[in-house]
């Protein structure tokens, strides 16, 4: 089965959930109510009889693997497809309208240009393609029901039911349409109103136009920027302000391969970078939510922190394997819910803290529970500060003695000392001081290699790692600083691609390297997002804004990046689209903007 690549989709959401559209027309991924339900269509992670919707022009008029040319209309999420045709030219629509009740997918189409007759082929397969829904008509109503959940299915054209699949055939000419509404429901509540499409895309036009105008960057590469925070909203649950890693289980990081994870949880380390992204460029309320949403995870027991908790604050996310998936291209296993949850990571406390720290400095006032919580999680931070954990890459591997996680929880103190200092926080200050001392000087003394002027992985390792490309941008050690100089010329010449992009650390092959798996991965995008930053910060600005447009060109032609790209095919790998990649693309834009700014010559009045 011939897949469309990663790049090949586009993204619809409404806040709660997302679809993925093939550019051949098929919805090959939907999930509902929420990110974490189980997918309707799984067409992504098998083939179209696991669960698809195409709508496109008949199969006589054109090529199996034939494909729309889209775009995003505007500053928003709404999606637009165009055939062009002999016989005609034909527009559909997509999108999820963003709203308080059950989730929609609407799919206009419209007739342009001449006449086409088109197919739309609605095969729903609940349970992540497992169950065969019974579908019927309820007052002239298709419905598609399997245990708690129903599909409504609505249109003006007729529809027919056929081996599980909901097929209606229909032409548009110049100035016609016909919609096509999705609404889910519960199956024991009463059914959904027949909406107004019409009605429903200018509701969704006018939010994204609302929610894009607040943005407050006005540097170079604004679109790619805008694009970028849109996905990232995408991303966020909106009834609990928790944000996801990414929409998608199981994308592999190598085709074949059986790096496949689920992202669609919220960990505690992509949420907080993803909320400094949008901080930054003018996004308040949404750190408010997550300030909320944090609370509600992990303010009744954070002795027991954990990197990652369920959209709505779940804890417990049993990992289990969906044998009846063959996964995308083959790669097993197909994978939902995430065993990393148990991990220990010490440098989530880090990017906590700075981003509560991030959201005072905008103007997000602190109040007595965010307070509380945060001095808790100090106290838990200097008890731990010294054992060693399974780091930001979550390796299966035993635990080390990572230096990114001892520099994020030097950031963890130093914000706090920073927040106190400004009167925001009551806490013993000389103690903080000598414990922020105290890690600073293992890390420069454990954590670096003479020999060579670089930082290393971990403690006492040679092995090299893409994460101590933030040192400079943590403030842990000034750009000019010569061990920052060495790291970064360091893991330029041992992590990155002769393109410029970054490794996040050596894999082994068929060995067991570092992490405890065996295979190989892409280079990661946010890695060498960093390598931008870190490259602007040190002065190499020509280099910087080189690799930056560079890794521009490797998005889709919709502007979406995976979490991995493969040089060598030219592929986008891993689950798409992928918030770190975008909060990478957002923070190397504003860092390369205001490096800009302070090194440009005053102009003489």
């Amino acid at each position: 089965m011939h897949h469309p690549h990663n790049e090949q989709y586009g993204l619809i959401g409404d806040m709660q959930t997302s679809a993925h559209v093939g550019g051949n027309g098929s919805i090959d991924w939907l999930c509902l109510p929420r990110f974490d339900s189980p997918a309707f269509c799984a067409a992504l992670l098998g083939t179209p009889k696991h669960g698809a919707w195409q709508i496109a022009p008949a199969v006589a008029d054109v090529a199996a693997d034939a494909v729309a040319e889209r775009r995003y209309r505007g500053d928003s999420l709404v999606l637009e497809s165009v055939w062009r045709l002999p016989q005609g030219t034909v527009r559909v629509t997509d999108f999820m309208p963003p709203r308080d009740g059950a989730p929609q997918v609407i799919r206009i189409v419209e007739g342009v240009a001449g006449a086409v007759s088109m197919t739309s082929v609605f095969r729903p397969r609940p349970g992540y393609g497992r169950v065969s829904p019974w579908i019927h008509e309820v007052g002239g109503r298709v419905i598609a029901e399997a245990g708690a959940d129903a599909l409504w299915l609505d249109t003006s054209t007729q529809q027919v039911e056929k081996d599980g699949a909901v097929t209606s055939t229909f032409t548009v000419a110049e100035g016609e349409s016909v919609a096509f509404v999705l609404s889910w429901a519960p199956s024991h509540a009463a059914a959904p109103e027949v909406p107004d499409p019409d009605a429903a895309l200018a509701q969704t036009l006018a939010y994204w136009q609302d929610w894009t105008s607040q943005c407050t960057y006005e540097g170079p590469y604004r679109d790619a920027v805008v694009r970028s925070l849109i996905t990232l909203k995408a991303m966020t649950y909106a009834p609990s302000g928790g944000i996801v890693a990414a929409p998608t289980t199981s994308l592999p990081e190598e085709i074949g391969g059986g790096r496949n994870w689920d992202y669609r949880y919220t960990w505690l380390r992509d949420a907080a970078t993803t909320l400094a992204a949008l901080l930054g460029t003018g996004y308040r309320r949404e750190a408010e939510d997550w300030r909320r949403w944090l609370l509600r995870a992990v303010a009744g027991d954070p002795e027991n922190l954990q990197i990652m908790y369920g959209i709505t604050g779940e804890r417990d996310l049993p990992e289990r394997e969906l044998d009846w998936l063959p996964g995308y291209e083959n790669s097993s296993p197909v994978r939902v819910g995430n065993a990393a949850a148990n991990q220990l990571q010490l440098d989530v406390y880090g990017e906590v803290i700075e981003t509560l720290y991030l959201a005072h400095k905008s103007g997000v006032a602190y109040c007595r529970d965010t307070a509380l919580l945060h001095r808790r999680l100090v106290e838990l931070l200097a008890e731990r500060w010294r054992e060693p954990d399974e780091g930001i890459w979550e390796i299966r591997g035993e635990r080390r003695h990572f230096v990114h996680s001892k520099v994020m929880a030097w950031v963890a103190v130093d914000r706090t000392i920073r927040l106190a200092e400004a009167g925001a926080l009551d806490v013993d200050l000389f103690a903080l001081m000598e414990l922020r001392e105290a890690i600073h000087h293992e890390v420069c003394t454990r954590g670096f290699d003479k020999e060579r002027n670089t930082f290393t992985q971990s403690y006492g390792s040679r092995e090299l790692d893409a994460s101590l490309l933030l040192i400079p941008r943590t403030g842990f050690l000034p750009p000019d600083d010569p061990r920052v100089i060495g790291t970064v010329a360091a893991v330029r010449r041992e992590l990155a691609t002769p393109q410029g992009l970054v490794h996040r650390y050596p894999t082994a092959g068929h060995e067991k390297g570092v992490d405890g798996l065996d295979g190989d991965e892409g280079a990661f995008l946010l890695c060498s997002f960093w390598l931008v930053d870190a490259l602007a910060l040190t002065g190499q600005i020509t280099d910087a804004r080189l690799l930056f447009e560079r890794l521009l060109t490797v998005r889709s032609d919709l502007g979406l990046l995976a979490e991995e790209y493969d040089p060598a095919s030219g592929r986008q790998l891993g689950n798409f689209p992928q918030a770190f990649s975008h909060l990478g693309l957002i923070e190397s834009a504003t860092t390369l903007y205001s490096v800009e700014c302070a090194t440009a010559p005053v102009m003489a009045a």
